[in-house]
């Protein structure tokens, strides 16, 4: 890889984990900590992940816990879940939360599984805007004599090259999600 494409392979490699931590939160019926990456508790006047103040962990396949570090956030982790767009209940037992994640129904999979390959596809654009912008970057850098048409080629070809791994490299990431919805 020459150092002239480096930077596109960069933005290219952001877009695809952005695709993953987006992935990642999408509740797909199993107990899954990513849920409350978006979450954020009131903590002494800041908002804070609960994951930063709570020890979060998988206790069963579909049952979630949380273990405050200081048991006065019992209620407003609670309340802060109760408050998202996650769609469960918290249970408090005075000493941790738990949430039980439900079987999704054979139409909340299906509805799932375009979510995830909307979102896919919108990666995808946003690769094949990078190798766009890649592409006019190398016109004009051969128009203003920085490059002869033979680099110029070499350098499409290779920014091709890297664009069809992270396209390859999406459609592995949607299809093992689309795979862990449809096993519930």
């Amino acid at each position: 890889m020459s150092s002239t494409t480096k930077p596109y392979e960069e933005k290219m490699t952001n877009c695809v984990n952005h695709l993953s931590r987006e992935l990642a939160s999408i509740r797909a019926g199993r107990a899954n900590p990513a849920v409350l990456d978006k979450v954020t508790v009131d903590y002494y006047g800041s908002p804070t992940p609960i994951n930063q103040i709570a020890a979060v962990g998988v206790a069963e396949a579909r049952i979630l816990t949380i273990s405050p570090w200081d048991r006065q956030m019992l209620k407003p982790i609670s309340k802060a879940i109760q408050q998202s767009d996650i769609g469960i209940n918290p249970i408090d037992d005075g000493q941790m939360i738990r949430l039980t994640f439900p079987a999704p129904t054979e139409e909340r999979r299906k509805q799932l599984t375009k979510d995830v390959q909307k979102q896919g596809e919108e990666a995808k654009v946003a690769v094949r805007n990078v190798r766009r912008d890649a592409m006019d970057k190398f016109k004009a850098m051969k128009k203003g004599g920085e490059l002869t048409e033979d680099d110029q080629k070499k350098l499409e070809e290779e920014i091709q090259k890297i664009t069809d791994k992270f396209v390859k490299q999406i459609d592995g990431i949607c299809a093992d999600k689309n795979k862990e919805i449809m096993e519930v």
